[in-house]
């Protein structure tokens, strides 16, 4: 199948497990649910591998024992960790507070400075997937454009994407941009861009491009836990992208991988996507 190179985070999440809706000035139990493989590049890149591909990820950890059981637990999922760069401070665990409806609020500490290093041959690569906030990234974007497909998650900021295919969610982008989505897309990813696609949980996503946009529908799914759900979409998009498919497909491929996702009380897929995708290889 296809080369795939992932610029995303590998975290260990500690998963709490509330008995109520978060509000402000409550008091609140919790069950520890505890530690578990995590991030954008986990999250992402296992469900490609499951599907026949080959991933590679770039990212960092800390010199410790915790950093030590990340790699070692995305390296039995199949991921290629070689280009995991490891730095002299600690590994600190990303805490997932999950209420009662599958809901889930992210607290992590301020993240090192991470520099990515000369680009790769981009000829070797089918596949860009970029979800850092890691210093180069644009340059290896802009470098990768003319021979590979580029894949963005949009950032928190309005820091340059440059890519074929954007991705965003409803919540992130509420009260944005006065722009019209498009436009606001063109200005983050460049003229290389294709694809502005926004996904709106339950309504399914949104596609944006220089055309006009359409609605694709979600897959419907029982809800258990919705950490890296958008991960896991964009992985089926981009095995969607490049197995063929048109977006419209492509889309609807990845709405399939988002329901598996939602469904699974894991952070990286559940065992019944691999079930699926092991039974369309």
């Amino acid at each position: 199948m296809a080369n795939i190179l992932l610029v995303a985070n590998l975290n260990c999440d500690r998963l709490l497990l509330l008995n109520k809706a978060l509000r402000t000035g409550g008091r609140f139990h919790y069950q520890d649910g505890g530690r578990r493989l995590g991030g954008g590049g986990a999250n992402t890149g296992i469900g490609l591998e499951w599907a026949g591909h080959k991933v590679a990820l770039v990212s960092q950890l800390g010199r410790d024992e915790l950093g030590d059981w990340v790699l070692a637990e995305a390296g039995m999922q199949g991921l290629d960790c070689r280009r995991v760069q490891r730095h002299e401070g600690s590994t600190s665990e990303i805490l997932l507070v999950m209420t009662p409806d599958g809901e889930r609020t992210i607290i992590r500490p301020e993240r090192p400075r991470f520099q990515l290093a000369a680009p790769p041959r981009w000829s070797e690569w089918d596949a860009l997937y970029l979800n850092t906030s890691a210093e180069g990234a644009v340059s290896w974007a802009l470098t990768a454009l003319p021979q590979t497909l580029v894949v963005a998650q949009l950032a928190k900021d309005d820091r340059s994407r440059p890519c074929h295919v954007l991705l965003s969610s409803h919540s992130d982008m509420h009260e944005r941009t006065t722009l019209p989505p498009w436009e606001f897309a063109q200005q983050i990813a460049g003229e290389a861009l294709r694809y502005f696609i926004v996904t709106e949980g339950e309504q399914g996503a949104r596609l944006y491009r220089v055309d006009g946009e359409l609605q694709v529908p979600a897959v419907m799914a029982n809800v258990v836990d919705t950490t890296g759900a958008g991960d896991v979409y964009a992985a089926g998009l981009i095995h969607g992208l490049l197995s063929g498919l048109a977006i419209e497909q492509a889309m609807q491929e990845a709405a399939i991988w988002g329901a598996y996702a939602v469904a699974s009380e894991t952070s990286v897929p559940g065992v019944a996507l691999q079930q699926y995708l092991q039974g369309a290889i």
